[in-house]
């Protein structure tokens, strides 16, 4: 498939204990620092497109830097910055970030963290995230009538100053008791250092947001928060024992890093933030310091009322569990393995039940757990299906070398097949991926490389169902017109001369943009056998030989094989912002108005 981009990835550590105690226990100044990188490395997927990292160091005398970070750009980003960690740099507070851009937005100015310096220690605050933020407008112009003016029209800098600029009310207000209580000099910043309540800050800046995020931070005082979305749109995980509290994005990343078991790791709930307190420590019996806050009543995703009984209402992401997480995950590894096994009953029904002259493989590498799963299934049934690693992907093909025609013939090149991996004109070539999304590669490289095998038929498997959708929560998921099934049911749409669906759709999407999302008036009147059949019209390359069929996956059996992740809106346009739904309509008069080139 052509890679997604999709949401960026978090890594926080919080060193409970001095730092001589690690420095001693584990022979080096940098086991935070060692930590850290792992943590990132071990989410590269995440992001290569820039990478960060931000320190603090709660014991420096004033006079001295306390609060240090890094940023760079490309690929290589996350060994650039960890190059130019200096002892100086060490200190009891870590946090990494992995970006991967789905604004169109680049450059080293928008690499996260971000940083917003004072004099008072308290009011330095550092902040990354794995977020989009669908209302972002509306929040920018509520600044602006308080009388705010920040400096970027981008959600992570809009955040950071309102967010600062909630946390400066909050020092204030801590500094106006330490001075009714006769505090002076330095007594003052140990006062505000121990009082900040970092819950009421979180509260108050984000409870007018809309849209999916893990929002993390630091401040200059040693407060640390990861914060979840009220929906569980985006996920976060959290460990902590009496010498550190750590944070990632994905379970295993935590497992890996400090040796630990499935059942150690927990999960931030939607609406809860994880605080840790400059005052923290290891021994509850002094504070603890460790606290879990629910900031965000969760919300209910279709009726908008709000729930507790998160394993019906959560709309956590379902791609993560399809695609973005490593698979080394226990329960995606599983759940994978199911989306594989679920699709054999209609894989049979493409083969005519010919198992004995089908071979089955996957498009490397995210679709081979599903592969996994279809053999299982297969057997399951009592089949001994045949199983070869047809397709290669190779390292990616300089093709800056090359100009027009053979630019492309290059680019068509990226797959590679196995000659003599299947019998010419009789074998079935069943072939499994993890999505189909804009069809590009399909049609450009692996539909012709896989034809050269000859096959009988080739079946081209999806473990994922019909994209139908943009994502407008942190994946790049295309825009509506560059959508394969999107630009197959227009293509369906023209040839049976419905076009008066498209202009009130469009009448709808205008006139009621944030009211429900009218764009699925648009896939209504037709089953997904036609959609597929389009697609494979459009998507077959000249001069191709095999016939070709297509085979989604469910959504029953989607959420039948994710049964926690239930985030489907790019299958069934039911976003649960009400944020998605104006801009899927949005997205939608913009095809209309920019690609037909109509006002209707």
């Amino acid at each position: 498939m052509e890679e997604l981009k999709h949401e960026c990835g978090v890594a926080m550590i919080r060193l409970l204990k001095p730092l001589g105690y690690y420095e001693r226990k584990y022979g080096t100044w940098a086991w935070g620092f060692n930590k850290l990188y792992l943590m990132m490395e071990k989410q590269h997927n995440r992001g290569q497109e820039g990478a960060g990292f931000a320190t603090v160091n709660m014991t420096t005398d004033p006079g001295h830097e306390y609060m240090f970070r890094e940023k760079a750009e490309g690929k290589d980003a996350i060994t650039a910055i960890f190059s130019r960690v200096k002892r100086e740099m060490a200190g009891e507070l870590y946090m990494g970030h992995l970006r991967y851009s789905t604004t169109g937005k680049s450059g080293l100015q928008y690499v996260h963290p971000f940083l917003r310096r004072n004099n008072w220690r308290a009011k330095n605050l550092c902040l990354c995230g794995n977020f989009n933020m669908t209302n972002i407008d509306e929040i920018f112009r509520r600044m602006v009538s308080e009388g705010q003016s920040p400096r970027i029209y981008s959600d992570t800098y809009i955040t950071l100053d309102l967010m600062g600029h909630r946390l400066d009310r909050e020092v204030e207000r801590c500094y106006t008791e330490a001075k009714k209580q006769g505090l002076k000099a330095l007594d003052i910043t140990r006062y505000i250092d121990g009082h900040v309540d970092m819950a009421r800050v979180l509260q108050s800046t984000m409870k007018d947001y809309d849209g999916g995020y893990v929002m993390c931070g630091l401040t200059g005082s040693g407060e640390m928060f990861a914060l979840r979305d009220p929906w569980g749109i985006r996920s976060a995980y959290y460990y902590q024992d009496d010498e550190i509290v750590a944070v990632a994005s994905e379970r295993p990343v935590i497992q890996t890093t400090f040796d630990l078991q499935v059942e150690d790791i927990r999960e931030l709930l939607p609406g809860q933030a994880l605080i840790v307190r400059a005052n923290a420590s290891p021994t509850p019996s002094k504070g603890g310091g460790v606290e879990i806050h629910h900031i965000l009543e969760p919300r209910h995703a279709l009726s908008g009322q709000t729930s507790l009984h998160l394993e019906r209402d959560e709309r956590a992401c379902s791609f993560e569990r399809i695609y973005f997480s490593r698979g080394n995950d226990r329960d995606i590894y599983q759940e994978r393995k199911r989306l594989g096994k679920q699709l054999v009953s209609t894989i049979m029904q493409a083969i005519e039940d010919d198992v004995q002259h089908t071979v089955c493989s996957f498009i490397p590498n995210t679709a081979e757990v599903a592969f996994y799963g279809i053999v299982e299934g297969f057997r399951r049934l009592g089949h001994h299906v045949r199983t070869e690693k047809v397709a290669w992907k190779d390292i990616k093909l300089r093709t800056f070398i090359a100009e027009g025609s053979e630019r492309n013939d290059l680019a068509a090149h990226v797959y590679d097949i196995t000659y003599g991996s299947l019998e010419a004109y009789k074998d079935n070539l069943v072939i499994i991926d993890d999505s189909i999304v804009r069809g590009t590669t399909l049609k450009e490289s692996i539909f012709k490389i896989l034809d050269r095998l000859h096959p009988k038929k080739i079946v081209m498997v999806s473990s994922s169902p019909q994209i139908r959708y943009p994502d407008f929560y942190g994946i790049d998921m295309a825009r509506l017109e560059e959508l394969c099934t999107f630009r197959a049911a227009i293509a369906l749409i023209e040839e049976r001369n419905m076009q008066k669906l498209i202009a009130d759709v469009y009448g709808k999407c205008k006139s009621c943009p944030a009211d429900e999302n009218h764009v699925r008036q648009i896939y209504a009147p037709f089953t997904i056998k036609e959609l597929n059949s389009k697609m494979v019209e459009m998507l077959r390359p000249e001069g191709m030989k095999a016939p070709i069929e297509l085979v989604f996956q469910s959504i029953e059996g989607l959420h039948a094989a994710c049964p926690r992740h239930h985030g489907d809106w790019y299958f069934t346009g039911h976003y649960p912002t009400p944020g998605g739904v104006r801009l899927v309509n949005q997205a939608f008069v913009n095809y209309v108005e920019q690609t037909l080139k109509m006002k209707i």
